[in-house]
């Protein structure tokens, strides 16, 4: 690799700003982490990741991405902490509008482990590189600029209760979230800030972790249910490290679930299978209920800026978070890894405007997966052009026809876990399978004794 500088910086140590400190680690001498937080001496949850204590899975993408940039995770996370693999399409049990999928064994690899779990195996994994340091209780309060370059030279920090000092750079990466200061910063520097894209969805769940042992489930790794009508509740079991399940349940626009045992078990009652539901009835509880609000889907179009300073990009949750309940944002900051290492290769020319139009193409897909998901629900408020609406009655039949036919399934989940583009949904041997199954589904209604048969 090609030396591109002698400093970067990553504002935050998330998972996203971990995974973008990696692709950097490969171009500049030194890449330095700048993380408001102390990291944790355990794998414990951090003030800085509120939605740490929730649900948390790698889909294959990201699993697959992770293993790419550092040989052997996964199979570390199982051994050293408890993590467990498996097969997405075969040992986790799928519902969506109201209905089961077929599994099947497919190539689909997924990552159980809880997100504490997750970025304390990537962070050390990380840290570990020679040219690679984190700073840890150090808060960033702004850019620092050349305007005759038009380009960003640094960050003003504050370390703990030092005096303010500027930390230079050939680089600065901002990894902060969702709550990412870049507008500000930007306008501060005289340049535009991005357009915003919103869709509010008011998604409220709740969490809890319970013990787990080997006969529960059937042996299988989770449930996941995607809310529908006539609740649109929507609900995930999966398995952690420790001999745990970690089960959340929420619902759109302040359906939240209840906070106690007899209202809990009552919503949990509300989804389309009892399993969760007749689990929990008897389990026993290792932690507190833990509520978490989010309350829209949230996109800053950087892409589409006429002007941008120099040596200055934004990256993961800042650009785009998506509604967590489809589990896509860890797996999208890894492919903008992916992007921002070949970006790179490219030279550190032009570098914004390339590598985020590289991006808008990669969130174009979990957007549109997530929004088009969330805007079958009749109160959410956005546009629904005709295309959306085919699209959702076209995944509707799939999902019928998936029940029965486990290759369908697969493809599906192949698009939810970012392996594939939506549109291969529409390739002709899929479409008629859809419609065989669909029509196998009428004949069956109609017809006792030929349903028996299939």
């Amino acid at each position: 690799m090609k030396n591109l500088g002698e400093h970067a910086i990553v504002i935050g140590a998330s998972m996203g700003g971990l995974l973008a400190a990696r692709a950097l680690s490969d171009f500049y001498t030194t890449v330095t982490v700048l993380e408001r937080d102390t990291f944790p001496s355990a794998d414990t949850p951090r003030k800085g990741v509120p939605q740490g204590r929730h649900t948390h899975g790698l889909l294959a993408r990201g699993s697959a991405v992770l293993e790419q940039f550092f040989p052997g995770y996964n199979n570390e996370v199982v051994a050293q902490s408890g993590g467990l693999l498996g097969d997405v399409a075969n040992d986790v049990t799928w519902i969506g509008r109201n209905v089961t999928l077929a599994n099947g064994r497919s190539d689909l690899i997924g990552l159980l482990a809880s997100r504490p779990v997750l970025e304390g195996h990537l962070r050390r994994r990380l840290l570990a590189l020679p040219n690679v340091r984190a700073i840890e209780n150090c808060a960033v309060r702004g850019l620092i600029s050349d305007p005759a370059s038009k380009s960003v030279t640094g960050v003003r920090a504050r370390i703990e209760d030092k005096p303010e000092e500027t930390v230079s750079a050939d680089l600065v990466v901002d990894a902060t979230g969702r709550g990412s200061s870049s507008a500000a910063w930007l306008e501060a520097l005289g340049y535009q800030p991005p357009a915003d894209e919103k869709v509010e969805i008011g998604i409220g769940y709740m969490t809890r972790t319970y013990r787990r042992r080997p006969t529960d489930l059937g042996g299988k790794l989770g449930i996941v249910i995607a809310g529908s009508a006539p609740t649109w509740r929507n609900g995930a079991m999966l398995a952690q490290e420790r001999d745990s399940w970690i089960i959340s349940a929420g619902g759109f626009l302040g359906d939240d679930a209840p906070d106690n045992d007899q209202g809990f078990l009552a919503y949990l009652a509300t989804l389309p299978t009892m399993a969760i539901h007749d689990f929990v009835a008897s389990a026993e509880p290792l932690t507190a209920y833990r509520r978490y609000r989010y309350v829209s889907n949230l996109r800053r179009r950087y892409e589409k800026l006429a002007r941008f300073p120099e040596n200055y990009l934004v990256f993961g949750d800042a650009i785009c978070s998506f509604n967590p309940v489809y589990g896509q944002g860890m797996t999208v900051a890894a492919q903008e890894a992916l992007t921002l290492q070949q970006c790179l290769r490219a030279g550190s020319n032009d570098l914004a405007r390339r590598f985020f139009r590289a991006v808008s193409r990669i969130v174009d897909i979990p957007w549109d997966i997530a929004v088009g998901n969330d805007l079958r629900h009749p109160q959410v408020k956005c546009a629904r052009p005709p295309m959306l609406r085919f699209i959702n009655w076209y995944i509707g039949k799939l999902h019928l026809a998936a029940t029965r036919d486990s290759t369908l399934a697969t493809a599906f989940l192949k698009v939810v876990n970012l392996m594939i583009p939506p549109p291969a949904l529409l390739n002709p041997a899929i479409v008629w399978r859809v419609w065989r199954g669909n029509r196998r589904s009428v004949l069956a209604a109609s017809s006792p004794a030929i349903g028996r048969a299939a």
